[in-house]
């Protein structure tokens, strides 16, 4: 019976000790930020209390800050390394309108060549600057309802959601962001870059995805009517030009309907946004510094919002690329835009860049808006190289004007990459020019209402191969109109007989 006892008195002692070691862990890695002092009110200043819990974490080598149900009003939040911040379920951080509350913008070193948000980090609501091993989870939600949408030299206001500088293994996951600013997520250097899950509704740009390497984007909802959804850009923010290379987008949606009405699941169309319409969309650019490289983008939907945009024209490279199975619907302006120009926003000595070896397959989209088509752009001297399109299907809204058709469309080498700024162009399918070694097989465009533009126009296309084509068109109009084409062949196509061209001036055909 004693044996009995002491046994089971030893047992007792060794799971009370264990109990207080798995307490005493847990109380060095998960910091509940209520319990020291944040009020969750929505207006009580959180701020000093949040960033002396993340001190406390990282004095104890790491840990979570946890945000249970709440509303946490604050100013600049620190990141720092080793730190997940978990904002659950109930829980929202909430950007405080007072910009005193806010760390001012840094010096940089250049603010020249790119936008001014571009250039400045600190100036968020959370931010963080050389780090590795970090992470924003939870279901909860960031508002960034003190955010303005701008910012210009002098302007010390917050403007950015969460802002990331050279850091590395970064996982962003599960959260909404509402209202985010002029960058939702603007992240600049960061390698090993995990963003799944997201829900975000916002008033400027979702992901500006900018100098980064290894990066994964899944599983995304982007609602960016005034600005663009998910972005890859390669700015000279850093003051030395660094690709954007090795990114996976898929499984993402963007969409441009009135702000706030993606997560409040109303969906509304209600805004005026004049000609242009609402943005929202995948690009690549406007800032073009360092270039792009390795990137596929795949299963993703557009909603009510511009097309597919592919820019490079301050003098990157943009190359190994490939974007398939994507769906778009209600698209404002060029379901497919790929612009090789010279704005030659950076150091005078940078040369003109190149845009090659980009394959886009599997394309479907409805609802087209018919000023524009697809327009596939280099430059004289300048041609987008081994570009490959295939089992595209494109509905355009029709009802182009007629007087368009023989309208020379300018170069507009030097203006901003946006297929608005070509005007209505001569083709209502797809605009080609300064183009090398082209293929593209099983294409067809169609319209809703009668439009009397043809199909296609080539312009400066050296080697054009061309399978499967089924186009709708007028009686009156050509197939294909060609100027400065060779090379040119056309093969198991509706409505025209298998033609090679081995150099042409002008034709109709």
């Amino acid at each position: 019976m004693m044996k009995t006892n002491f046994k089971n008195f030893i047992l007792f002692v060794i799971a009370a000790i264990a109990s207080a070691s798995v307490t005493a862990q847990t109380q060095k890695v998960f910091f509940n930020v209520k319990d020291f002092g944040a009020k969750g009110d929505g207006v009580s200043l959180d701020t000093k209390v949040i960033n002396q819990v993340i001190d406390n974490a990282v004095a104890a080598g790491g840990g979570t800050i946890y945000f249970p149900a709440g509303n946490y009003l604050s100013g600049s939040i620190h990141l720092k390394s080793n730190i997940s911040l978990f904002i659950d379920q109930g829980a929202t951080l909430i950007a405080a309108s007072d910009s005193t509350q806010f760390d001012k913008p840094e010096k940089t070193p250049n603010d020249t060549y790119q936008d001014y948000g571009h250039s400045h980090w600190h100036n968020s609501f959370i931010w963080g600057e050389h780090l590795h091993d970090v992470s924003i989870i939870g279901n909860g939600m960031i508002w960034g309802k003190g955010l303005v949408r701008s910012g210009r030299n002098g302007d010390e206001k917050p403007n950015k959601a969460i802002s990331l500088l050279l850091c590395r293994n970064v996982n962003i996951r599960d959260v909404s962001i509402l209202h985010g600013g002029w960058f939702a997520i603007l992240a600049t250097a960061v390698d090993n870059l995990t963003l799944d899950n997201l829900k975000v509704d916002t008033n400027r740009d979702g992901f500006d995805i900018d100098c980064c390497k290894n990066v994964h984007v899944s599983n995304c909802t982007v609602n960016s009517p005034f600005d663009d959804g998910i972005c890859l850009k390669s700015s000279f923010g850093l003051n030395w030009a660094k690709s954007t290379e090795n990114v996976t987008i898929t499984n993402c949606q963007v969409s441009g309907y009135d702000e706030g009405t993606l997560l409040d699941g109303t969906f509304k169309r209600t805004v005026k946004y004049g000609n242009n319409g609402p943005t929202g969309r995948i690009k690549f650019g406007t800032e073009s510094n360092g270039g792009y490289k390795n990137v596929t983008i795949s299963n993703c939907v557009f909603d009510y919002c511009r097309g597919l945009a592919l820019e490079t024209v301050d003098g990157a490279l943009l190359e190994d690329v490939t974007i398939t199975n994507i769906t778009m619907r209600d698209i404002v302006n060029a379901p497919i835009f790929i612009r090789l120009g010279a704005r030659m926003r950076g150091p005078d000595t940078i040369p003109v860049g190149a845009c090659r070896r980009i394959i886009i397959s599997n394309i479907v989209a409805y609802n087209v808006d018919p000023r524009n088509g697809a327009i596939i752009s280099g430059l004289p001297g300048h041609d987008i190289e081994d570009l490959q399109l295939s089992n595209i299907k494109i509905y355009y809204k029709g009802g182009g004007p007629k007087d368009s058709i023989n309208r020379v469309v300018p170069e507009y080498e030097k203006e901003y990459p946006e297929p608005s700024r070509f005007g209505t162009m001569p083709s209502y399918g797809f605009y080609i020019r300064h183009v090398k070694n082209l293929k593209m097989n099983d294409i067809d465009v169609s319209y809703i209402t009668a439009d009397p533009r043809p199909p296609f126009v080539l312009d400066d296309v050296k080697g054009a191969d061309f399978s499967r084509i089924d186009a709708q068109k007028s009686e009156a109009s050509p197939l294909f109109v060609l100027k400065g084409v060779s090379d040119f062949d056309i093969t198991n196509s509706k409505g025209i007989k298998d033609t090679n061209l081995k150099a042409t001036t002008s034709k109709s055909l």
